[in-house]
């Protein structure tokens, strides 16, 4: 399950939960259910899930109601609530697999590190990303997230993921873990790919590829702003403000939602990924937007002239 679009379906289930949904929410939702068919998937795991779990609840519901005892009421009411938060919290724990709490490095939400290795190679851990690493071996694991890894040594790094192994040696490359494969991007030098099935391919400074299952992709030209991240920058050039909104929500904890008639509004700017508050107050004062926040953790852009 892609962590993204699990992490979404708990919280549109956790909103429905709560009771607050509004007419709009529900819209929103069904489109996000439409507009791919994960989402929908997805959806209809959650639901599943939810229909299991609801059966004990209304079991409890059932004994309770025949001794209204005081107090009871109110201690069915905590449990009516825990047993509704099963299936979102069951779909969160998703998000982190426990190879990623085992692992020897990670970085929480909107968390990045840089760390030194051996030889003046250097490693470093993008938002919500988990790693292993074997110096003895010069070997590291990506178990989930994002990284990128410089050795300006001779001496070669392995760099193992999902989909395949990499080779780096005097080369800079980034390496980001997605739902179907990993996006391979070197920034310098030349970094061997070898795929799942043990063919071996060569990407050159300035290219990037998408390593999968069935094998490594076509390269492309990469796009250097995707990688401001090691700066601490999110940079956009005339980018949807749907995409904009989605790559910002990995480093922001919570729930972050927006009306989807913002999708194609266009933005461009660099924000610095410490203080995501104070880049959703900049996109709403230069869009003309509404910022509507529940609390820290749930937040909501909307045109200027809607409520939420």
């Amino acid at each position: 399950m892609n962590r993204d679009v699990a992490r979404a379906a708990a919280q549109w289930l956790a909103l429905l939960e709560s009771g607050a949904a509004t007419e709009r929410d529900h819209a929103a939702l069904q489109h996000w259910r439409d507009s791919h068919p994960q989402h929908e998937q997805t959806w209809q795991r959650a639901q599943s899930l939810r229909q299991r779990f609801s059966e004990l609840p209304q079991a409890l519901a059932m004994a309770s109601l025949d001794r209204p005892q005081p107090g009871r009421r109110a201690v069915l009411k905590r449990a009516l609530g825990v047993a509704a938060l099963v299936p979102a919290a069951w779909l969160i724990s998703r998000q982190l697999p426990l190879d990623a709490w085992r692992a020897d490095l990670r970085t929480a939400t909107g968390e990045r590190k840089r760390l030194p290795l051996a030889d003046g190679a250097s490693l470093q851990l993008n938002t919500a990303t988990a790693v292993d690493v074997d110096l003895a071996q010069r070997r590291v694991t990506l178990v989930d997230g994002e990284l990128a890894l410089t050795v300006p040594g001779t001496a070669a790094l392995t760099v193992d993921t999902r989909y395949g192994q990499l080779r780096v040696s005097q080369a800079e490359v980034c390496v980001r873990q997605l739902a179907s494969g990993c996006r391979v991007s070197v920034l310098k030098g030349a970094v061997q790919v070898r795929d799942l099935k043990g063919q071996l391919a060569t990407l050159q400074g300035g290219q990037q590829a998408s390593l999968h299952a069935s094998g490594l992709g076509a390269w492309v030209p990469f796009d250097v702003l995707q990688l401001g991240w090691r700066d601490g920058v999110l940079t956009a050039q005339n980018q949807a403000l749907g995409d904009f909104l989605r790559e910002l929500e990995r480093y922001r904890p919570g729930v972050l939602r927006w009306d989807p008639r913002l999708e194609s509004l266009r933005v461009t700017g660099s924000f610095r990924l410490d203080d995501t508050d104070r880049i959703l107050s900049l996109l709403a004062s230069t869009l003309g937007l509404e910022l509507h926040s529940r609390t820290r953790y749930w937040v909501t852009l909307a045109p200027r002239d809607t409520t939420v």
